[in-house]
């Protein structure tokens, strides 16, 4: 399973609330798609949210997220 890091725009000024929502969003749809999400950053300036998805492919981490709602803006495959 290859490791990604994803990068979410317009996140500025977001509650903990709406935060802790789109995260739960993620897991609700990431099973189905073989998807295990790790970690998370948020910089709450800039409003860019970064995580760490573990999953067959990119393609697959832009869908659970596109199911989740919120679209990741860029999607990287780490190096092993």
């Amino acid at each position: 399973m290859a490791t990604f890091m994803d990068v979410h725009a317009g996140y500025a000024d977001v509650t903990p609330q709406e935060l802790a929502a789109a995260l739960a969003a993620d897991r609700e749809h990431a099973a189905a798609e073989g998807v295990r999400f790790g970690r998370g950053w948020l910089d709450p300036v800039s409003g860019l949210m970064f995580r760490l998805a573990h999953g067959p492919d990119r393609e697959t981490i832009l869908r659970v997220h596109e199911r989740a709602g919120h679209p990741a803006t860029e999607v990287y495959e780490l190096p092993r």
